[in-house]
């Protein structure tokens, strides 16, 4: 059955009794949780140590690392509390989304992984927290692919609507575990190493198109199906690639890297040239991809800049910044010129939707599309006043327990602007 991604719409938030009581409540250990008990081992990378430098050139914002790095744990305690939960019992930490449409979605499984492992050092639960956040990953498989996460639970946690995956989800929980893997090692309850590869081989066998190299929209899209040939900008998480190839040895995900890499660059080029901007959903990937004419699967700004590539400047920033790459640079750059001209500096001036030729088909404003701008104006040295501008708003705007989704977005945009991601 298709996995339907849902619609981002701050205005139609799902309320669901009992979900938000209980934040961070320890349940109790089912039988079959596997036990650690030797004390957690201390992070090899902790939060706030900045062991591995970011690339030549890259701007950091104004002001002491260490207040940089305390406004960043606030935001994690703010987030932490408003979504991280132990709601249905077994062991199992999820990570809410109310303002989705189910209330616990796999790429919100996988942002939880993420962010708690890099957050290790600064949360002495981390390593607990994680644990069960695999536990429950691992009790909720693909109904195709059985190494991939089902993309959607109720609020029982029972996975629903075909219990297929999400690729978003996936690729970020198999970064999590690599994450855990350098944090933690694997010789503790959960061997975080060999379940990343064989979460990434499942990635390699389900959610990747093997003609095109290009991220599928999850497992159920297979040869025949009508979304075959479609790939989601967000998908496009080069620096995960690059952590897939140097944790299991396949040159195949250099192939992916370098197919999505020449994707965006034609992509700005042929369609955003003046702004860089890339679509939601891009169609045609097997004979001259181009941005979705109406919906091909979300809304009639499939073909826009909207709440799935919202996320694009922080993912291709975020390569940027870590692996030095020139492709990445160049494209970041091209997003953070044109936004930081189009506001005339002035963050609270981005608005929640744009046409690739930059003018806005809606004028509301969120998180998920704010912060992103802020890795991006990482790569440019002439952007000082902007990133600065772009921080001051991320680290004084308060997280809504309504709304996951931006608040997800800020956080995981802001431990990277604030020198504290890595890749694995």
């Amino acid at each position: 059955m298709m996995q339907q991604q849902r619609r981002r719409a701050v205005g139609a938030l799902v309320a669901a009794a009992g979900l938000v009581a209980g934040a961070l409540a320890v349940a109790p250990h089912a039988a079959a949780e596997p036990q650690d008990l030797s004390a957690p081992a201390a992070p090899a990378l902790p939060f706030g140590s900045h062991q591995i430098p970011y690339a030549n050139g890259t701007l950091r914002p104004s002001g002491s690392q260490s207040a940089i790095d305390q406004q960043v744990i606030g935001k994690y305690r703010e987030w932490k509390a408003a979504f991280v939960r132990q709601n249905c019992g077994n062991g199992w930490y999820e990570t809410l989304s109310p303002d989705a449409d189910h209330p616990y979605v796999g790429e919100g499984q996988g942002y939880g992984m993420v962010i708690t492992a890099l957050m290790a050092g600064a949360d002495t639960d981390a390593k607990k927290i994680f644990d069960g956040m695999v536990k429950y990953v691992l009790a909720h498989p693909s109904s195709n692919n059985p190494g991939l996460l089902a993309a959607e639970q109720d609020g029982s946690c029972k996975s629903v609507d075909g219990s297929d995956s999400a690729t978003d989800g996936d690729l970020d929980v198999a970064y999590g575990l690599l994450l855990a893997d350098r944090q933690w090692g694997s010789s503790g309850a959960y061997d975080y190493k060999n379940l990343a590869v064989k979460h990434i081989n499942a990635i390699k066998k389900s959610e990747v198109n093997p003609t095109t190299h290009l991220m599928l929209l999850g497992d159920w899209s297979t040869p025949g199906e009508s979304h075959y040939w479609i790939s989601r900008s967000s998908d496009w998480m080069t620096d995960h690639f690059r952590a897939f190839k140097s944790a299991t040895g396949d040159a195949s995900w250099d192939t992916v890297g370098a197919a999505h890499q020449n994707l965006i660059t034609t992509q700005q080029s042929n369609y955003a040239s003046s702004t860089g901007l890339l679509a939601d959903f891009v169609v045609n990937t097997n004979s001259t991809p181009k941005p979705a004419s109406g919906k091909v699967l979300e809304s009639t700004h499939d073909g826009d800049y909207g709440w799935n590539a919202c996320r694009d400047a922080w993912r291709i920033g975020a390569d940027a910044v870590t692996g030095g790459d020139a492709a990445s640079r160049d494209s970041a750059r091209k997003l953070n010129g044109w936004i930081k001209g189009r506001t005339g500096g002035d963050p609270s001036k981005i608005v929640t939707g744009y046409h690739l030729n930059g003018s806005t088909f809606d004028g509301g404003q969120d998180m998920a599309f704010t912060a992103p701008f802020a890795v991006a104006a990482l790569t440019d040295p002439g952007s000082q006043a902007w990133l600065d501008a772009l921080w001051g708003k991320l680290a004084s705007s308060r997280v809504d327990p309504k709304i996951y989704y931006g608040a997800s977005v800020q956080l995981q945009s802001m431990i990277v602007v604030s020198g504290n991601y890595w890749v694995p």
